[in-house]
């Protein structure tokens, strides 16, 4: 029996041999913004000198990249991810334009400023994004380990932290749902909204922790490579923003611990990426680059830890990225008060059927598009048949906002918008909205509206539009029965038009609507220019006051039919997407001001594609026409194109070429085409051509089909900015010796 002990003591001396032979490796990312890229530079040096790497822990863009990394991605693979990413477009958390209702298009290309008006005082929200677009992107990413609750069961044990912002205490997270993890422990404050895990609100890691080396030796690890991507304090030149100010304000606490900490680090890496900032994710390539050089300086120290580790048979680093599932089961959690079938018609997803992440997302936005959760998270978990969704929802508090926007073009001249919406009004899924325009014309726009998803929607709208514009008497004498006067040149036309309508909307994929309804109009159009002067105008009306001609003053009833298709991605400077509008509307009654009222219709479309031809340089060509029908002699409706903008009243129609309200007619056809290149971002140079056929009754004659006797072209410039799109138009006509200069100033309303 001795011979059995002396062999056991010989093994277990072998055993302890080899294992100081055969350290643990880990690895820790410190935070740092968009700099933290620079950890995949280093992780590819870290592979190349053949370091395994046996526990991982970061903060905030070192805790993303170390979940990806211990969840089997290779550095190499983080790479080509990380280099095709618009971080911009995610941190902004812009929803997609696809995501939202034709209510929720219309409200997002309005306003340029939207703050929470709670019990009538201003306030701000927590963040500049919700973080939303770069959770969907986690979720997708690390769907493979979406069933490991437990980080150490990873490819490679992890752990990250966070900071309970309402103790300042340092939140170890080790376990639960890793995207959900990695988003709290990246929450910059003022950038990102914070989070909430487990009844805790969290925000950035780094407050308290950027660099857990002490959390990684907890786990086990003997050998700690670290790579450090912290800003150190800046001079005065440096802090010109609030963002580097906070920055500055938690690095007064960082640098004093890095002191000790990198002391404690044997292998430190740390690039040289002073240059750039916590938000240079544009630079993410050479970011990255920089990690690998940074890294390279220590390669012999590197191959060093490796040849430590001779006796390991290698990770395999591999991901099968997943690009659908199947959701068999809903599951609704938290505290909202919105029903499961309003949930649910929002997802719009199929439960069993095979989902691509992209509808997923595409209903993920859906719901964050309405504004009404003030966090949106979610989780994956296996069953056994398929994949639970498990909607974790928590309402948005905030129910009144105040919205404002400014604009000026040449037809409404100078504006200003005042806005106050407020949501859950009468019922849980309603939303009230008043717009109040002050400038040169006041206007108003009050909207009510009952979104019911996929079922019958329903709506109240009152608009009252005011304008004046110098247009040819000869427009007027064509369609009123007035003198036609040769020594009449220009009048100043005053436009009044209040619209008021009830309908009902059914709306398809947020993409396709269909409404129908009623609609009273007030109808005004009116000059002071032939009284002024001395004109005697002979017609068949009499002027309701002294000073003012009425070509028209009379009440409108009709019933109308919309249908509506758009996909474009943007409503002013569209790259992709489809377009059609349908609108239909049947005049039964009038109280009749120029006694010559019959029932009629008028009917109209508009359609249109924008694709790209090359990068950054897009094409839009659209169509559009519209007739009447019946033999009212009603003109007021008439067509009447010309000028350039949108959101135009009645049937005026923008034209290229010709002045605002130039060329009339009971029917047209025009064909619409523009060439977009956007020269540098948000930068636009557009080259634009229309043509068109304008006149009475071109459909019975079949002069809509003929070569058009009007065409228009335009060069402009266009720019993406805070206000809304900014334009600038020279157009001419062939047709005509007099060139147009057109110009307009935010979104338009």
């Amino acid at each position: 029996m001795r011979w059995v002990f002396l062999l056991m003591g010989f093994l277990g001396l072998f055993q302890m041999a080899f294992s100081q032979e055969e350290p643990k490796v880990g690895v820790v990312l410190s935070g740092g913004g968009a700099k933290g890229l620079a950890h995949i530079g280093a992780l590819k040096v870290i592979e190349e000198a053949g370091v395994e790497v046996d526990y991982i822990g970061g903060t905030s863009m070192g805790a993303i990249v170390g979940a990806l990394y211990a969840s089997g991605y290779s550095a190499t693979e983080l790479d080509s991810i990380f280099r095709v990413t618009d971080f911009a477009e995610l941190i902004q958390d812009d929803v997609p334009r696809g995501a939202k209702t034709f209510y929720e298009k219309d409200d997002s290309e309005r306003y340029a400023l939207s703050l929470p008006f709670d019990d009538f005082k201003v306030s701000f929200p927590q963040g500049i994004s919700g973080g939303q677009r770069i959770y969907n992107e986690l979720v997708q990413l690390l769907y493979h380990v979406k069933d490991v609750r437990d980080f150490s069961q990873l490819p490679i044990p992890f752990i990250c932290i966070a900071t309970n912002i309402e103790t300042g205490e340092e939140i170890l997270l080790d376990s639960g749902f890793l995207p959900e993890a990695i988003t709290a422990s990246g929450t910059f404050p003022s950038l990102f909204e914070p989070s909430e895990i487990d009844g805790k609100v969290l925000i950035d890691g780094g407050v308290v922790n950027n660099y857990p080396i002490d959390e990684v030796r907890a786990m086990g690890a003997d050998i700690v490579i670290g790579v450090d991507v912290q800003h150190g304090l800046v001079e005065r030149e440096s802090l010109s923003s609030a963002t580097g100010i906070l920055l500055q304000i938690n690095n007064y606490r960082t640098v004093k611990d890095m002191v000790e900490k990198r002391k404690q680090t044997d292998v430190y890496i740390k690039p040289e990426i002073d240059d750039y900032s916590v938000i240079d994710f544009d630079y993410s390539g050479e970011i990255m680059d920089s990690g690998e050089a940074g890294a390279r300086t220590k390669y012999d120290e590197l191959v060093q830890v490796a040849q430590k580790q001779s006796g390991r048979t290698g990770k395999e680093h591999k991901v099968s990225m997943s690009d659908s599932l199947v959701i068999n089961r809903l599951m609704v959690k938290g505290d909202s008060r919105y029903s499961r079938g309003y949930i649910k018609g929002k997802l719009r997803i199929d439960l069993g059927k095979k989902t691509s992440f992209e509808k997923l997302e595409q209903g993920i936005n859906n719901l964050a598009a309405t504004g009404n959760f003030k966090a949106l998270r979610y989780e994956l978990a296996s069953n056994g048949l398929g994949t639970d969704l498990i909607l974790k929802l928590k309402d948005e508090p905030t129910k009144m906002f105040i919205k404002m926007g400014a604009h000026y073009d040449d037809l409404y001249k100078s504006a200003a918008l005042i806005n106050l919406t407020r949501k859950g009004l009468l019922f849980q899924d309603d939303v009230a909205s008043f717009d109040f325009i002050l400038g040169d014309h006041i206007r108003y726009n009050l909207e009510y509206y009952i979104d019911k998803g996929a079922y019958w929607s329903f709506g109240v709208n009152s608009t009252f539009t005011d304008f004046d514009e110098e247009i040819d008497y000869g427009v007027i004498s064509s369609n009123f029965d007035v003198v036609d006067d040769p020594n009449i040149g220009e009048i100043l036309l005053d436009v009044t038009d209040l619209t008021n309508q009830i309908y009902l909307q059914t709306v398809l994929r947020e993409e396709f609507a269909f409404s129908i309804g009623a609609e009273h109009k007030l109808l005004r159009y009116s000059t002071r220019t032939l009284t002024n002067a001395g004109q005697n105008i002979e017609s068949s009306f009499e002027p309701t006051s002294g000073d003012r001609t009425f070509f028209e003053d009379s009440n409108y009833f009709s019933t109308f039919g919309k249908l509506t298709l758009d996909t474009y991605d943007d409503k002013y400077f569209p790259t992709e997407g489809l377009y059609f509008d349908g609108d239909f509307h049947f005049y039964l009654f009038s109280s009749d001001f120029n006694d010559n009222f019959k029932e009629f219709s008028i009917a109209k479309a508009r359609m249109g594609t924008a694709f790209g031809l090359f990068p950054d340089l897009s094409l839009n060509i659209e169509t559009e026409g519209g007739f009447k029908l019946g033999t009212s002699a009603v003109s007021s409706f008439d067509f009447v194109l010309g000028g350039f903008g949108n959101d135009f009243v009645n049937n005026f129609i923008p034209f290229l070429g010709y002045d605002f309200l130039s060329l009339p007619g009971n029917s047209f056809v025009k064909a619409y085409m523009r060439l977009d290149y956007e020269i540098a971002p948000k930068n636009h140079f557009l080259l634009t051509a229309n043509v068109a056929n304008v006149d009475d009754d071109l459909f019975r004659t079949g002069e809509w089909f003929t070569e058009p006797d009007f065409s228009g072209f335009g060069i402009g410039y266009g720019l993406e900015s805070f206000l809304g799109p900014v334009q600038i138009y020279y157009s001419w006509s062939p047709q005509i010796d007099d060139s147009n200069v057109f110009f307009s100033i935010g979104y338009w309303f």
